[in-house]
Protein backbone atom coordinates (compact mmCIF):
# COMPACT_ATOMS: atom_id res chain seq x y z
CA UNK A 1 0.00 0.00 0.00
CA UNK A 2 1.25 3.59 -0.85
CA UNK A 3 0.68 6.45 1.21
CA UNK A 4 2.70 9.22 0.11
CA UNK A 5 4.04 9.84 -3.24
CA UNK A 6 6.24 12.31 -5.33
CA UNK A 7 6.78 12.61 -9.06
CA UNK A 8 8.04 15.02 -10.70
CA UNK A 9 10.13 15.47 -13.84
CA UNK A 10 12.71 18.41 -13.22
CA UNK A 11 14.27 19.93 -16.81
CA UNK A 12 15.24 23.92 -15.48
CA UNK A 13 15.68 24.18 -19.29
CA UNK A 14 11.98 24.09 -20.47
CA UNK A 15 10.61 25.96 -17.12
CA UNK A 16 12.39 27.50 -14.98
CA UNK A 17 9.75 28.42 -11.96
CA UNK A 18 9.22 26.02 -9.08
CA UNK A 19 12.44 24.45 -8.75
CA UNK A 20 12.41 23.34 -12.46
CA UNK A 21 9.69 21.24 -12.01
CA UNK A 22 7.75 20.94 -15.06
CA UNK A 23 5.49 18.09 -14.24
CA UNK A 24 4.63 16.50 -11.11
CA UNK A 25 2.21 14.14 -8.83
CA UNK A 26 2.18 13.89 -5.61
CA UNK A 27 -0.35 13.44 -2.29
CA UNK A 28 1.48 16.02 -0.48
CA UNK A 29 -0.73 18.52 1.61
CA UNK A 30 -3.65 16.23 2.07
CA UNK A 31 -4.67 15.80 -1.72
CA UNK A 32 -3.92 14.13 -4.98
CA UNK A 33 -2.36 16.66 -6.95
CA UNK A 34 -0.69 17.38 -10.62
CA UNK A 35 1.76 19.94 -10.99
CA UNK A 36 2.70 21.13 -14.27
CA UNK A 37 4.52 24.11 -15.09
CA UNK A 38 3.46 25.69 -12.10
CA UNK A 39 0.23 25.35 -12.36
CA UNK A 40 -1.60 22.88 -9.35
CA UNK A 41 -4.87 20.85 -9.71
CA UNK A 42 -6.38 18.49 -8.11
CA UNK A 43 -6.80 14.97 -9.46
CA UNK A 44 -8.88 12.33 -8.85
CA UNK A 45 -6.83 9.24 -7.17
CA UNK A 46 -7.47 5.39 -8.68
CA UNK A 47 -4.54 3.81 -7.92
CA UNK A 48 -0.66 4.52 -7.64
CA UNK A 49 0.14 2.44 -10.53
CA UNK A 50 -2.75 4.75 -12.63
CA UNK A 51 -0.98 7.88 -11.60
CA UNK A 52 2.43 6.45 -12.10
CA UNK A 53 1.15 5.57 -15.59
CA UNK A 54 -0.13 8.96 -16.33
CA UNK A 55 2.93 10.57 -14.84
CA UNK A 56 5.32 8.55 -17.54
CA UNK A 57 2.51 8.69 -20.29
CA UNK A 58 2.52 12.64 -20.29
CA UNK A 59 6.66 13.05 -19.37
CA UNK A 60 7.05 10.80 -23.08
CA UNK A 61 4.61 13.03 -24.39
CA UNK A 62 6.45 16.25 -23.52
CA UNK A 63 9.76 15.02 -24.44
CA UNK A 64 8.62 14.35 -27.62
CA UNK A 65 7.20 17.70 -28.07
CA UNK A 66 10.41 19.27 -26.76
CA UNK A 67 12.50 17.33 -29.37
CA UNK A 68 10.52 18.08 -31.91
CA UNK A 69 11.02 21.81 -31.36
CA UNK A 70 14.33 21.48 -31.14
CA UNK A 71 14.80 20.18 -34.86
Amino acid sequence: MVTRYNLAYINHTLYRGDNGRVLGFDNAHGFHHRHYMGEVVEVDFVSYDAILQRFQNEWLEIVSKHRKTKK
